[in-house]
């Protein structure tokens, strides 16, 4: 099963960090990354830009409206992502754990749809 984790953290309190910080940070995300590629759990990942680079969408009676930012104000905001497939929800939580900003901010793991593919006539 395929199982999205999503990781929120607080874009303040990520830049009050040093350099030697957020560097660890980064290596640990980069052993991390290797770990779940060895062992064939990983799918896709990526970084996000800061909510200052984001832009929402809507379409209201035809019309597209774009705002800038994202689309809801917290106090912890979505960085990134890992696509993993996992035997179960267990299996998710235990790879979903061992991700760095789970120790500071939140990692939601939500599992993605099986959407059959379309039939051609």
């Amino acid at each position: 099963m395929k199982y999205m984790l999503l990781i929120y953290h607080d874009e303040k309190a990520s830049s009050t960090l040093s350099e030697t910080e957020r560097q660890q940070i980064l290596e640990e995300y980069m052993r991390l990354t290797q770990q779940i590629k060895s062992s064939g759990h990983y799918l896709a990942s990526a970084p996000l830009q800061p909510t200052s680079a984001a832009s929402s969408v809507q379409v209201r009676n035809g019309k597209r409206l774009v705002t800038d930012g994202p689309f809801a104000e917290t106090r912890e905001q979505l960085g990134g992502y890992f696509l993993i497939e996992a035997q179960d929800l267990d299996e998710a939580l235990g790879i979903a754990a061992r991700i760095p900003t789970a120790r500071r901010g939140t990692v939601e793991v939500r599992p993605v749809m099986d959407v059959p593919a379309p039939t051609t006539a």
